[in-house]
Parts: structure tokens; C-alpha cells; sequence
């Protein structure tokens, strides 16, 4: 053989391979580029031409999912969020006689036919049903207590953006009903949403205020997002799907399993939290709708959403205060209130920040709205240390270096990479030295100034003699230190304090407060 025809040879075979790699997907390379304005060299991506993919096909419902997922420009998200429990489900038979295979048969028939979601019964499905049934029915009532609460709410925000109401079951699976959850990943609220998806949805994160916890906005803002997922797989059960692990893990799976676009068919192919995160939903939703025929009791809440109204704050408070102005209990007002992280909620004007509060206090708080906000600001100015500086998370921040620190400490502080601090300041290592300026872009907020706050129960202390004539009360039920104050002119909350020796701010009735006369 010539010397020519073997370089023709191996110039075939260079062409053939390349050609199988294109065809395969793994055809990026790389070019260079001169930049006229600096005369630097720069390495650009060089994408295939289509035409090099000829005989390799794509499944075209799922390239149709990622080019319209692409288009939303959305990363990161609510993607590791799922409960530990969904990814420890084994899917084993439970011998479970209180419920036969039958009936369940039956009643997911009935599911099936007033749900847009697949309720079709499978041997999976009936092992996560029987297992909540059997191991989880303390946590399954204290659920449907609590769900009694959150619902209503739920379903209003729902069915405002046409989303399924039977997707309130969903944030039982996420955040157990809890606002303030948090997972491992930092993924945050009943709805369990990640720092940058919160915002894009337009949930408000700061050193004072955490809207992913706020129930009403951070269920708008999922029924906003599962919208968008649904107008993109055409599918609710994808939907739920792709809201635990991403869209592009569902094209994946559909991709594997050979086109199929039944979450059922493709499950396999899921990442294994997924796997288990739509029985996990189905199980929650089944029981639920048949609780009561599983001895389960639909208990009235202590406080109904309906009995409840919120005020626009239009100065800085705390629930502590509010607490003492009203007579409300302070775990009653943080319950209403979680998304203040401080239990303070802070005056921003370009912000519309509410106070909830039970109905009946409402009246009376915003008749008497001049005076509550002159004690505040008393209050305030009274105290020992300031209050923490506001500031948003998404905004820069300097820190100075102290004694002990270290670029780890610092960014799980702030919930950075210790590379993007390196980045941000041109650091080569991991040297620091004591009173160097750092800037920071916080991912999570950080409160160097801690809030002290005061004790809310009724300890006894030594009171303060009164001198002249003394006003014996009797606290009567709904009262307050503050509206007892207003009775007696000239009388504050701390001169009742000291002259009965309290230091918190709960009353019982028929307690006997001495008042001194003016």
C-alpha cells in the first residue's frame, strides 16, 4: 500500500469517527477568537451543524419540553425538596386487613374520575397508602387538624390560577404544613422554595422577612410556577414531577423509557426521591378524602382563616408589642405572622408589609392605631441595643475581617461559596487578615446585631413602693397592660410593671394590679 493511499485511509477513518461523535452528541469543540479591543485570545463553543446528526433522532415531545423550559431561563429550583421519608419508600406489601385491595380499588376509581391526576390503582400506590395508614396515623391527624387552617387558603390561591385544588396535598409532602420548614438544601416554606426561585416569583427575602414563608404569597407564587410546568408537559402528573426534580429530569426519563409520557411508565427512570414523590402525593390525597372512613376526626382549628384579617403596618413593631397592646398570645401572632423571621415586622415604603391578626383584635387595633405606634416608638427607643439593619439579601454587603474568621466560617454564614468570595475580592488564597473589607452578595440573610428580646412570661420581681393613694384593679378577660394603661392618665405599661413586679406581658383575670392615682 502507497504512502498516500494509507493517509487516505486514516483521513477516512478520522472523518468516519467524527462523524459517529457528532452523531452521538458529543460533538461541542472549540475555536479561537481575537478580541481587536485588547488583543486577547478568547475560546468559544462551537455547536454542530444539524446536518452532522443525520440518522440519530430525538424523542420529540420531550426536545419539545426542554426547548420551552429553556425559554423560561429557570435553574436551580424547587428541585431537592422532597421529604425523606418519599425517598426511603420501599414499595413492599403491608399487611394491612383493614383495608382491602377491593375496596381501595374502588375508591381510587372514584379519585380517578373528579381529578385531572392519574388515580388509577397499582400495587405501589396501595404499599404507600396502607404504610401511611399503618405507621403514620398520629402525624396523619395532626395533619388533618392543621390542614383545616391552611386549606382554605390553599384553594383560593389555587383556583384564582385554574391549578387543580387537590394540589394542596402537594405541600403536605413538601413541608408537612410547617411555614418556616426548611430542608437540607435550604429550600424554605410550605411550598419549599430555593433563594433565586423565590424571587424570581417575587417572594420578598431579607434580614427581616422571608415571604417564602408567608402562606399566601408563596402559594401564588407555586401555583404561578406549576402553571408554567403544566403549560409545558401538557400533564399534571409530569407537572408535580418536574416541580420535585426538574424538567430536565423528566425529558430524561421520558428519553429512557422510549417515549412514554405516563409518569407511571417512566418512574423507573426518575430520580429515586421522584420515584416516590406522586405515590407519596396520591397516598396524602386518598387518605384525606377518605379520612373519615379510616377513623380519622376533621377537628375545627382553634383559629379559622376566615376569623382572621391582616392590617398594613405603617411603622415599624414587633409582635411582642403588638402582643402587649392587644392581650393576643405571642405564639398566636407568630402562627399568623411566620414570615417575620425576628418577630418584627419592619416599615419599608416601597413595600406593602401586613400584620395579621384575629378579627375581633383588628377593630380595636387600627382605631387605636396613633397611640400602638407612639408605644412602639417609645419602646424602641428605650432599648439597650439598636435593632438589626435591614438589608436585602440580593444586595451587596462589606464585611470587615475579625479575630477567628476564615473565608468557610464567612460564607456559611452568608450561604456563599467560598470560591464566589474569592472571585468577588480577587482573592489568590485563602489568607485573611484581621480588618479587611470583604464584599459579600448574601444568598441567605445574616444578622450580626442579635435582637434581645423580652421575656413573655409573668415572672415576679420586687415591686416599687407607691407613694400617695393606690387604685386597686381587677384584670378582667382581653385585657392588656397597654389597654389598662389607658384607662389610668398619666399611667404607662412599665410604671404597672414595676408596681406589681412584672416583667413579661401576660395577664390572668382576676389578677389584682395596683395602680398608683394621679
Amino acid at each position: 500500500m502507497s504512502l498516500i493511499n494509507m493517509l487516505l485511509d486514516f483521513m477516512a477513518i478520522r472523518f468516519y469517527i467524527a462523524l459517529f461523535v457528532c452523531g452521538l452528541g458529543f460533538s461541542q469543540t472549540t475555536d479561537s477568537i481575537i478580541d481587536g479591543s485588547n488583543n486577547t485570545i478568547k475560546t468559544i463553543e462551537v455547536q454542530p451543524d444539524s446536518t452532522q446528526l443525520k440518522g440519530f433522532v430525538d424523542n420529540e415531545f420531550a426536545a419539545q419540553i426542554d426547548e420551552k423550559w429553556l425559554e423560561e431561563l429557570y435553574s436551580n429550583a424547587l428541585f431537592d425538596t422532597i421529604y425523606k421519608s418519599v425517598t426511603e419508600l420501599d414499595f413492599k406489601g403491608i399487611d394491612f386487613p383493614e383495608l382491602s385491595t377491593d375496596t381501595l380499588k374502588a375508591r381510587l376509581k372514584k379519585l380517578d374520575a373528579r381529578t385531572p391526576f392519574n388515580v388509577e390503582y397499582n400495587p405501589s400506590l396501595e404499599s404507600v397508602i396502607k404504610s401511611y395508614l399503618k405507621y403514620r396515623r398520629n402525624s396523619i391527624q395532626k395533619l388533618i387538624s392543621l390542614s383545616a387552617y391552611y386549606f382554605p387558603m390553599f384553594e383560593r390561591e389555587l383556583d384564582l390560577y385554574d391549578i387543580p385544588l387537590e394540589v394542596k396535598y402537594l405541600a403536605i409532602v413538601e413541608s408537612a404544613l410547617k411555614p418556616r420548614a426548611r430542608s437540607r438544601v435550604g429550600a424554605t416554606g410550605l411550598w419549599q422554595f430555593m433563594f433565586s426561585t423565590g424571587k424570581m416569583y417575587g417572594l420578598d427575602v431579607s434580614s427581616y422577612v422571608d415571604e417564602r414563608s408567608d402562606p399566601i404569597k408563596s402559594t401564588e407564587a407555586a401555583a404561578k410556577y406549576l402553571a408554567k410546568l403544566y403549560g409545558i408537559f401538557g400533564d399534571w402528573d409530569l407537572a408535580l414531577a418536574a416541580y420535585n426534580s426538574g424538567p430536565g429530569n423528566v425529558s430524561k426519563a421520558i428519553r429512557r423509557s422510549g417515549g412514554y409520557q405516563n409518569y407511571w411508565n417512566i418512574r423507573h427512570n426518575l430520580p429515586r426521591e421522584t420515584a416516590g414523590y406522586l405515590p407519596a402525593f396520591l397516598a396524602n390525597m386518598y387518605i384525606f378524602e377518605y379520612a373519615e372512613e379510616h377513623g380519622f376526626k376533621k377537628i375545627k382549628p382553634e383559629l379559622a382563616y376566615f376569623e382572621t384579617d391582616t392590617v398594613r403596618v405603617k411603622e415599624m413593631i414587633t409582635l411582642d408589642q403588638v402582643s402587649e397592646v392587644t392581650g393576643t398570645p405571642i405564639e398566636e401572632l407568630q402562627f399568623l405572622n411566620p414570615s417575620y423571621k425576628l418577630d418584627i415586622i419592619p416599615f419599608i415604603k416601597e413595600e406593602n408589609y401586613t400584620l395579621r391578626l384575629p378579627r375581633d383584635v383588628v377593630g380595636a387595633f387600627v382605631n387605636n392605631e396613633d397611640s400602638i405606634y407612639a408605644f412602639a416608638r417609645a419602646e424602641f427607643n428605650k432599648r439597650e441595643k439598636p435593632l438589626p439593619q435591614f438589608f436585602n439579601a440580593d444586595e451587596k454587603i462589606r464585611y470587615r475581617v475579625k479575630s477567628g474568621d476564615y473565608l468557610g466560617k464567612i460564607s456559611r454564614m452568608y450561604g456563599v461559596r467560598v470560591s464566589d468570595i474569592k472571585r468577588w475580592n480577587g482573592l489568590r488564597n485563602n489568607d485573611l487578615s484581621i480588618g479587611q473589607r470583604l464584599t459579600i452578595y448574601p444568598r441567605k440573610p445574616h444578622v450580626s446585631t442579635q435582637q434581645k428580646t423580652a421575656s413573655n412570661t409573668t415572672q415576679t420581681i420586687k415591686p416599687k413602693p407607691i407613694s400617695g393613694e393606690v387604685t386597686i384593679y381587677t384584670v378582667q378577660s382581653g385585657d392588656s397592660l397597654w389597654s389598662i394603661s389607658q384607662k389610668f392618665p398619666g399611667v404607662s405599661i412599665q410604671n404597672i410593671k414595676d408596681w406589681n413586679g412584672i416583667s413579661g406581658s401576660k395577664l390572668k383575670p382576676g389578677m389584682k394590679l395596683k395602680i398608683a392615682k394621679s
